[in-house]
């Protein structure tokens, strides 16, 4: 049982990093943004800047806190005995509960780019989106979309 464990962390662990980050692309559509009217509003990037997206976790950080607080409370238990085995694994299960979470939300970042934009309208504006495609200051652009729902595409 010891030997898997390290074996089932690793597996788990390795999970919480198979997030879907494909929403946070500019090239992709969700299901009920296909055959829905889309605004489009043309303009040129001002500037662009690398920037992190935290992707959200499907378990809500259940997964890397759970697994790390199971690692933990087995690695506290081989500590001490008596009333001091019980705190050590009472400490194991929370500092790996606590270093699991910050796992799986380091697994959970991806690469993203800032666009800022300037509209042929003369408004600036700022998108966020998955740094899958090359912008550059100066290029001309689709803005695709509205609100909080926003992509932006080569002209």
């Amino acid at each position: 049982m010891k030997r898997l464990l390290p074996v089932a962390a690793i597996s788990l662990l390795t999970l919480a990093g198979c997030v879907n980050t494909s929403p946070y692309s500019g090239d992709v559509y969700s299901g009920n943004q296909a055959k829905s009217s889309q605004n489009v509003t043309y303009g040129t990037i001002q500037a662009v800047r690398p920037v992190q997206i935290q992707a959200d976790s499907r378990t809500g950080g259940l997964l890397g806190g759970g697994t790390g607080a199971l690692i933990g409370g087995v690695l506290g238990n081989q500590v001490g005995g008596g009333s001091g085995k019980k705190i050590a694994t009472a400490a194991g299960a929370i500092g790996g509960a606590m270093a699991g979470t910050k796992v799986e939300d380091s697994a959970n970042r991806i690469n993203g780019v800032e666009l800022e934009i300037r509209t042929d309208a003369g408004n600036d504006v700022v998108v966020v989106q998955k740094a899958d495609r090359r912008f550059e200051p100066g290029q001309k652009v689709r803005l695709i979309g509205s609100g909080s729902n926003v992509s932006v595409a080569p002209y």
